[in-house]
Order: structure tokens, then sequence, then C-alpha cells
């Protein structure tokens, strides 16, 4: 793909999600602005599952619950009109982009598509899930270290104390 057909060649790709895109857009904005480049904010529809990509970039998807079915996927744009004073801050161009399916495949097959310079994600929340295997399991951070070969920036969202135990320690 050409710079004329992909005009986001080249940009940061940032994994967000709408209750914590901030501080995750924050730091990849400042490293955007860093390499001289723009951010794709992208937001993971894990519930769907692609089944098509236009050639135009579109992907055609349907809902694992079909009762939650809607023909289009489309950018929170509450979430959009708090990330673009972000970017416009630090003087970097914010494009937005949804895709439907695994996060850690859709960010990296975006990264690879764009030749992104790295991708950005940020760490799960403390007590979001219960169980060491599925802190890993469920982990994009860990998914896209290990399969794929783009530097990953991983940005704390609940840092904590080195006096606390870890989120996944309880379970031990």
């Amino acid at each position: 793909m050409s710079d004329e057909q992909n005009p986001a060649r080249g940009f940061v790709v940032v994994g967000v999600v709408p209750n914590s895109g901030e501080s995750v857009v924050a730091t990849a904005a400042d490293l955007a602005a860093r390499f001289g480049t723009g951010l794709l904010c992208v937001s993971v529809e894990p519930d769907r599952l692609a089944f098509a990509e236009g050639i135009d970039g579109t992907v055609l998807s349907y809902p694992l619950d079909p009762d939650d079915y809607s023909e289009t996927l489309s950018f929170d744009a509450d979430l959009e009109a708090r990330l673009r004073p972000i970017a416009s801050a630090r003087g970097v161009e914010l494009r937005t982009s949804v895709v439907a399916g695994d996060p850690a495949q859709c960010l990296s097959r975006l990264a690879e598509q764009l030749d992104a310079p790295l991708i950005v994600v940020g760490s799960r929340e403390a007590g979001l899930r219960g169980s060491v295997r599925e802190f890993f399991a469920g982990s994009v951070a860990l998914h896209l270290s290990h399969r794929q070969h783009r530097p990953v920036v991983v940005v704390p969202l609940a840092p904590v104390p080195r006096s606390q135990t870890l989120p996944w320690e309880d379970e031990l």
C-alpha cells in the first residue's frame, strides 16, 4: 500500500478502551510527537468476529451474541472528543479506527499494515480478572510482545505500591 492509499502510514498505533483511554493516549501522543508522526487510536470489539475486509479497509463483522447485532462499527464519539485535545496539544494528528476480533491480532495487523514504529497499550487494571491464568491469557501486551516484532509500550493504568500485593498474588 502506498502512502497515498494509506494516509496513516507510519503512525503510532494505540489500543484504547472507553474508560481508560486518556493516559494511554497521552503517552502514545508524546511518543508520536518524538517520532514526528501521527497517532491511530484503535478501539477493538472483541465480542465480534471479522469475516471480511474491504479494499478500503472496512471490516465486515458479526457479533458473537446475535441479540447484539448492529450494522456498523463506529468509534465512540465521546471518547474521540476526549482524546482529540490530547493529541492536538502535542501537535500530533489523530485518526481513529474500530476493528473486530482478538485485540492483540487486530493491533498487530494494523501496525503491520501501517508500518507503525510501535504499538502502545494500557496495562490491565487490578481486579478485572480473577486468576493468574486468565490474567496472562488475557493480556494484550503479553500476546503482542510474543507474537509480533514491533516494540510494545505498556502504560501502567493502576500501579500498585511495593507495599501492596500484585492483583494476581492473592490467587497464589
